[in-house]
C-alpha cells in the first residue's frame, strides 16, 4: 500500500531506519474516500517524490491551515484539455461559417454575435486562465466563474456609460418583459403579531411573511458564514443591515417592515439559524481530515462513492483568524470588508428599484447565484492579502473584480435614480449614525495611538528605573560596580543584551 504524500511537504514521511512514520497503526485500510498510511514500497515512495514537486505555496502553510495527504493520483479528469476545447471551437465556428445560412435579422444577429463573443472567452478563461485558492470541485469550476465576473463587470459598465431611458430599455434586449416602470406595492402595514380583529385566524400577520423569503434569508447566511468564517463578523453585518433597512425606509418602500420581522424573524430565526449551521458546518470542516486517494485506487464500491462525494468538499482547509484588534491595518481591513458586504446587499435592493426588475425576475436570482460562486474565492484571497501579505504580495484577481462590480453597481444605482439617494435622512437616524462613527474613531484612536503611546512611556520609564539598580548591584569583592562611560549612557552589558533580545 502507498503512504500519501503531503503536498504541504513535499515529502514522504519516512524516517531514518527507513520504516514508515505513520498517524495511526500500520495495519489501517484504505476503504473510503480518504486515504490511511501505510508503509511505502521504497520504489513507489521514490516515484512519488519525483512525480511531486515542492511548490512555493507548499513550503508556506500557516498553523491555522490543515495538513493535507495525496497520492498525486492525476486523472483524464484533472489534466488540461487545451487542444480538445480549440478542436471543438473551431469546429463549431466553422460550421457556423460554411453550412450555417445567416439570418436577415440585425437583432437576432446581434444578440447572436455578443452571446457567441462571451461563449469563445469563456472557453479561452476556463482552458488558460490563472487558477484561484479553490481546486474542488475542478479548477475550471472557478475559473470559468471568474471569466463570468469578467462578463458581467463588463455589462455594468457598458450600462453605466448609457443613459437612463435607454439603460432601461436595453434591459428589453434580455428579457422584452423588462423596461417598464415597477408598480407600487404596499410593505409594512399592519404590525399586530396577534389580531384580535380576525377571528378566523389571529396570526394572519405571521404566516404572511412565511414566504419564499424565508428560506432564502436563512440559505444565504448559511452560504456567508461560509464565506466570513467568524460568528462575529456574521451578527455584526446582520444587525448592521437591519439598521440600515430602519435608516433606508424612506427611500425603498420594500425596507418598511415590521419592528417583530425585523429582529425576529430575520436577525435570530433566518439569520441567527443559518449563522448557527454555518459555524456548525465549520467546526466539521476544521476536524475533518485532509487525506486523497484516486478513485480507482480505492478497493471498495463504498469508498469510491464517498470518495465521489467528497470532491464536492474542500481539498483543503484554512481557518480564518481575523483579530481585527492586533493591528491598525487588520482594524481597517476588517471595517473595509464589513462596508463592502453592507454595500453589496444593498446595491440587490436599489438595482432592482432603478433598472425595473421585479424581485422574482430570474436576473435578479442569477445575481446572488453568482455571488455565491465568487464570494468565498474573493474572501479567501482578502484573508490572504490581509494575513501574509509577504507571500500574497498583491490583491487576488477574484476579490478584485469583486470589489469593482461592487462601486460599480453603485455607481449606476447613483446615476440612474440619484433623486432617490439624495432624500435626507431622518434627523434622528443621522444623530444615531454618527455618534456610531464618533465612537468607532474613538476606539480606534485609542487602541492604535493613545494606548500603545502610554505603554511605550510606560516600558521606558520601567528600564530606566532597572538600569540604576545594575549600576549599584555589588560585585564579588564586595565593592560597588562603576559604570565606564558607555555603561553610563547604556547600562550593563547584561542590560544591553537584554534590550537586544
Amino acid at each position: 500500500m502507498t503512504k500519501p504524500e503531503s503536498k504541504r511537504s513535499g515529502v514522504a514521511a519516512i524516517n531514518a531506519t527507513g520504516k514508515c512514520a505513520t498517524a495511526g497503526t500500520a495495519s489501517e485500510q484504505v476503504n473510503n474516500g480518504s486515504v490511511d498510511p501505510g508503509c511505502p514500497d521504497p520504489s513507489t515512495s521514490t516515484k512519488a517524490k519525483v512525480m511531486k514537486q515542492t511548490s512555493r505555496e507548499s513550503l508556506h502553510r500557516r498553523n491555522t491551515e490543515c495538513e493535507v495527504y495525496d497520492d498525486g493520483t492525476n486523472t483524464f479528469f484533472w489534466r488540461a484539455h487545451t487542444v480538445t476545447v480549440l478542436f471543438i471551437l473551431t469546429c463549431a465556428l466553422v460550421y457556423v461559417t460554411l453550412l450555417e445560412e445567416t439570418p436577415h435579422d440585425t437583432a437576432y444577429n446581434t444578440k447572436r454575435g455578443i452571446v457567441a463573443s462571451i461563449l469563445v472567452f469563456l472557453c479561452f478563461g476556463v482552458t488558460q486562465a490563472k487558477d484561484g485558492p479553490f481546486t474542488r470541485p475542478h479548477p475550471a469550476y472557478w475559473r470559468f466563474w471568474l471569466c463570468v465576473t469578467v462578463v458581467y463587470e463588463l455589462f455594468l459598465i457598458f450600462i453605466l456609460f448609457q443613459t437612463v431611458h435607454d439603460g432601461r430599455q436595453f434591459m428589453k434586449y434580455i428579457d422584452p418583459k423588462l423596461g417598464v416602470p415597477l408598480p407600487e406595492r404596499d410593505y409594512g402595514g399592519n404590525c399586530l403579531m396577534y389580531d384580535p380583529g380576525n377571528t378566523t385566524d389571529p396570526f394572519h400577520n405571521i404566516w404572511d411573511k412565511m414566504d419564499g423569503f424565508v428560506p432564502a434569508h436563512f440559505l444565504g447566511w448559511y452560504i456567508k458564514t461560509l464565506m466570513i468564517r467568524d460568528w462575529w463578523m456574521c451578527m455584526i453585518i446582520s444587525v448592521m443591515f437591519e439598521f440600515l433597512e430602519y435608516s433606508l425606509e424612506h427611500q425603498l418602500p420594500n425596507f418598511s417592515e415590521c419592528w417583530w420581522d425585523h429582529w425576529i424573524m430575520d436577525v435570530l430565526v433566518c439569520n441567527g439559524l443559518g449563522i448557527y449551521c454555518g459555524m456548525k458546518t465549520l467546526a466539521w470542516l476544521s476536524m475533518k481530515p485532509y487525506q486523497w486517494q484516486g478513485l480507482w485506487n480505492i478497493p471498495t464500491y463504498k469508498g469510491k462513492i464517498k470518495r465521489i462525494a467528497f470532491q464536492f468538499t474542500p481539498y483543503s482547509w484554512v481557518k480564518f483568524e481575523w483579530k481585527p484588534a492586533s493591528s491598525l491595518r487588520r482594524w481597517l481591513a476588517v471595517l473595509g470588508i464589513i462596508f463592502m458586504f453592507l454595500l453589496a446587499e444593498l446595491n440587490t435592493f436599489y438595482l432592482k428599484f432603478v433598472l425595473w426588475m421585479p424581485p422574482e425576475h430570474y436576473l435578479v436570482l442569477l445575481r446572488l447565484v453568482f455571488f455565491v460562486n465568487v464570494g468565498g474565492v474573493a474572501m479567501r484571497e482578502i484573508y490572504d492579502f490581509m494575513d501574509d501579505p509577504k507571500f500574497h504580495k498583491k490583491l487576488g484577481q477574484q476579490a478584485w473584480l469583486v470589489a469593482a462590480i461592487t462601486v460599480t453597481e453603485f455607481l449606476i444605482v447613483v446615476k440612474y435614480d440619484p433623486n432617490t439617494i439624495m432624500l435626507p435622512i431622518p434627523f434622528v437616524v443621522m444623530q444615531c449614525w454618527f455618534l456610531g462613527i464618533f465612537l468607532i474613531l474613538i476606539w480606534t484612536l485609542w487602541r492604535f495611538f493613545i494606548r500603545d503611546i502610554t505603554l511605550r512611556y510606560k516600558e521606558t520609564r520601567r528600564r530606566k528605573q532597572e538600569v540604576p539598580a545594575d549600576w549599584d548591584r555589588p560585585l564579588g569583592n564586595g565593592s560597588t560596580a562603576t559604570p565606564s562611560g558607555r555603561s553610563k549612557l547604556n547600562g550593563s552589558s547584561e542590560t544591553l543584551r537584554q534590550r537586544r533580545s
